[in-house]
């Protein structure tokens, strides 16, 4: 299925029209990477916008393809213009390194991630009008919150 923005632009509007509630706290919602194992990109980057639309802050197990990053980007920064109140979003990945591992083990963790995707990632995304700012260094992320 070719990846559509005329597609995800009509699911936001759908979803906009539902209505917004007041933000009444802060809602982090988890998503097991089985859960988008086996959708298209498309697939994916509705079930991310809803969850994003609806306020939430997104946790998900494993990380997007680049190429399915870079289209929620852009497809996000085209409906800050398009999206009465929505202000875009914040994304980091937080994944394991390969410093300090010998050859053996960088290899063994290549197959894996070939096999089963990349599960050793934590990709966090929320609204622009709730997650202010992500900060990342080597030994933690700092996220502030509006």
């Amino acid at each position: 299925m070719k990846h559509s923005f005329k597609n995800i632009y009509w699911f936001v509007i759908k979803k906009v029209k539902m209505g917004r509630k007041k933000i009444k706290g802060l809602t982090l919602q988890f998503i097991p990477y089985r859960e988008i194992s086996g959708l298209d990109s498309v697939e994916r980057i509705k079930k991310l916008l809803k969850i994003i639309l609806d306020n939430k802050v997104v946790v998900l197990q494993g990380r997007l393809r680049v190429d399915e990053e870079s289209r929620l980007i852009e497809d996000t920064m085209v409906m800050i213009d398009n999206v009465k109140g929505f202000k875009g979003i914040e994304l980091e990945v937080i994944s394991g390194d390969n410093e300090g591992r010998s050859f053996f083990e960088r290899f063994k963790s290549g197959i894996a991630k070939m096999i089963v995707g990349q599960q050793d990632a934590i990709t966090i995304i929320g609204p622009a009008s709730i997650v202010k700012e992500m900060k990342k260094d080597p030994s933690k992320l700092e996220i502030v919150m509006s």
